[in-house]
């Protein structure tokens, strides 16, 4: 079969949504090309802008060269000037994000993008997706004349240049402080691709706040696209494809995955990835395949050296180390390669890897938001863009100049030399291998991991699931299913209340019942009870309860901080959350302990003992990990192994990093808006240095009794 009468990989209605023209098509590789390129885009607008992220912030410095223009450079600022000088209607949805990411986030983006802006800058947080899920997808749309799509968000720790320097001046976050080199790339394209797009962000905006936009009109002449920004195509097909979570009715779009999976089916000679995870077991077992056959694809992926922070890295890095295996047990005739790009020998300094993009042959190109993991796949809200060549060799030329273009970069070459290299007509793995320096570099990635880590960390099922998570399932992981039809009665006790937890966490956040939970009133409950004489009795008692009957732990931390201060309201909160962690542990124990023990089988009862080994750990994962309502871990952890010291300590260090930043922030909003001055704030500072040299004693105390165990 020759290339051009091979069947088409893109099969609209299967693996993607929908395949339309793009007059013009461009890649924004890096931060300092694609801001530029989303602010001229901006600035250009006429009627309508879209935002979608997983996150936001309004203080993004989009352009950080002198020389360009008068117009606002931060993100906030000039959705603002648009909006009041231009009238365009401006629309931002961003992830209603859990509070594990507290820290990374921008304080009260709300006041930032609603309040401060005018009227015609609609900010929302998008909730409307199950639990554990995100809205994930990274979009801006202008005019639907011209869209964005790919792994970058507008938010901080994003912007570098393609240098990737060790140290740059320019490379710093909001708050002015440097972070490490970065790297990233979206797609840009023009025409009937660029309104798909934009109705894609109108769907996704009426399922996030109920409210159905109409397109805009688009003017004749309307052409916004970016001067700084290169088209490589022109006049080519674009398939858009989606994951979306199955929800309120909704059924589940898996169209990524499949395309995914059909592109690496098809692959002939080379399989190029770069990806910030690789944790998907679908995609993995589909490259395993390809790699045992012997007349097989190479396959090159280039990943991080590590990803994010320590969570991560005890997580995810976990993970992808057991799949990383699996590769390279199924490599028999040695055709895989697993990067990661090396910035300085000296230093060892590694760049971080945030890119969602898949290259087959010359022939195939995938860039979007979805990482190479299970969630990516099943859970999150999700949306790719894809280009097949077919018999169209200027557009096979634009897949091989990327990846050129994308190689030299790592291996701080000249893309002629990866050219000419490849012209001489080894393969791409001998390519990179004859282009490998003792400075900037492709280097192999070591993914293994520490043992005692890898047998804490549970399967990916409760870390990177690939829908949402049923009650039902969450039980399983302590009990066997063929053996839970013994012990009757507490098995029946246990899922019941299990089942009940999770429909009231559900019920807290998405029927009529939670509109009695309004902040404002919270706050005012809160106040009553201050006079009363057993006000912290009470307090906690309530707080406890409140935790116990699933409402969101989160918005009773804010409310006991505006209510009775940043100190009382975290002490209380403290005491609230710990012994409603408490009086579930052992609800837990007395459901389902015996339970487990008895009939949980050989395994189950081996990885819960391992469990108690490193129960502390254990549990401080499964506090910060968004894997279930805080009620249902409570429960959970006291039917397992884990012993209710470990379960107390680990509780603890995983609530002070969150209430912590809840107690400094949320008392930091209300004494903003009353008297906005930043001495008044001086003694939380010292309470959080406190709590923070708390941790790293704890932490320091954890690590001397795991050696000695």
């Amino acid at each position: 079969m020759t290339e051009n009468s091979r069947p088409s990989i893109i099969r609209q209605g299967e693996n993607c949504w929908r395949r339309e023209d793009a007059s013009r098509v461009a890649f924004a590789i890096d931060g300092q090309a694609y801001f530029r390129a989303v602010r001229e885009a901006l600035l250009q607008a006429t009627e309508t802008v879209f935002i979608l992220g997983w996150d936001i912030h309004s203080e993004l410095l989009l352009e950080r060269d002198d020389g360009h223009d008068d117009h606002p450079r931060q993100l906030g600022p000039l959705l603002d000037y648009i909006a009041r000088e231009r009238g365009v209607q401006v629309y931002v949805l961003s992830w209603d994000f859990a509070m594990i990411y507290l820290l990374e986030r921008e304080n009260f983006p709300l006041y930032a993008l609603n309040w401060k802006t005018h009227s015609r800058v609609h900010f929302h947080m998008d909730a409307s997706h199950p639990v554990g899920a995100s809205q994930h997808q990274k979009l801006v749309a202008v005019d639907d004349a011209i869209a964005f799509c790919g792994g970058f968000d507008l938010s901080k720790w994003r912007w570098d240049t393609s240098e990737h320097r060790l140290e740059d001046e320019r490379r710093v976050d909001p708050d002015g402080n440097s972070y490490p080199p970065f790297h990233d790339l979206q797609m840009a394209v023009a025409g009937a691709a660029a309104s798909a797009l934009g109705e894609l962000a109108r769907d996704r905006w009426q399922r996030a706040t109920g409210r159905k936009l109409s397109p805009p009109q688009q003017p004749a002449g309307c052409d916004p696209w970016p001067p700084s920004l290169q088209a490589v195509a022109r006049d080519v097909r674009v398939a858009i494809a989606r994951t979306y979570p199955a929800y309120e009715g909704r059924e589940a779009v898996a169209e990524i995955e499949s395309l995914y999976l059909d592109s690496i089916a098809a692959a002939v000679a080379t399989i190029y990835i770069e990806n910030q995870y690789l944790t998907s077991h679908r995609a993995v077992e589909a490259l395993a395949q390809r790699l045992a056959e012997p007349e097989g694809p190479e396959v090159i992926i280039v990943l991080p050296r590590e990803t994010g922070g320590w969570l991560e890295q005890q997580t995810m890095d976990v993970l992808r180390s057991r799949l990383v295996s699996k590769l390279r047990e199924a490599d028999c005739h040695g055709r895989l390669r697993i990067y990661y790009p090396r910035l300085a020998a000296a230093d060892e300094v590694a760049l971080m890897v945030h890119a969602k993009l898949m290259l087959v042959d010359d022939r195939m190109l995938l860039i979007g938001s979805a990482n190479l993991s299970n969630r990516s796949m099943g859970l999150d809200s999700e949306c790719n863009l894809a280009l097949e060549a077919g018999p169209d060799e200027e557009l096979r030329g634009t897949i091989r100049q990327l990846r050129s273009q994308l190689l030299a970069e790592h291996l701080g070459v000249d893309a002629g030399r990866v050219d000419a290299a490849l012209d001489g007509g080894g393969g791409l793995i001998e390519v990179i291998e004859s282009l490998h320096s003792d400075g900037r570099t492709l280097q192999p990635l070591d993914a293994s991991v520490d043992p005692t880590v890898d047998k804490l960390v549970p399967e990916s099922a409760l870390i990177d699931p690939e829908r949402p998570v049923d009650p039902n399932e969450l039980l399983s992981h302590l009990v066997a299913p063929e053996q839970q039809s013994q012990g009757v009665r507490r098995a029946v006790l246990g899922v019941g209340t299990l089942v009940l937890l999770l429909a009231m966490a559900a019920a807290w956040r998405w029927t009529e019942l939670g509109d009695l939970l309004d902040l404002d009133s919270l706050i005012g409950q809160a106040r009553a009870l201050a006079s009363h004489p057993a006000a912290p009795v009470l307090v906690t008692a309530v707080f406890a309860l409140a935790c116990s009957l699933a409402v969101p732990l989160t918005l009773l931390v804010v409310a006991a901080v505006l209510a009775f201060g940043a100190v009382e309201g975290f002490l209380y909160s403290l005491a609230g959350a710990l012994l409603s962690a408490l009086l579930s542990y052992w609800a837990g124990r007395f459901a389902g302990r015996d339970l487990v023990r008895r009939y949980a089988g050989k395994r189950l009862n081996k990885v819960s003992r391992q469990l108690s080994e490193r129960g502390i750990l254990a549990i401080v994962t499964l506090r910060i990990v968004p894997v279930a309502p805080y009620a249902v871990i409570n429960l959970v952890a006291g039917a397992s192994h884990i012993s209710l010291r470990d379960f107390a300590i680990g509780t603890l260090l995983g609530l002070l990093p969150g209430l912590t930043a809840i107690a400094l922030f949320g008392e930091g909003l209300e004494q903003s808006l009353r008297d906005p001055e930043l001495g008044s704030l001086a003694w939380l500072a010292a309470l959080v240095a406190a709590l923070v040299a708390l941790i790293f004693w704890l932490r320091r105390l954890l690590a001397r009794r795991q050696a000695g165990s």
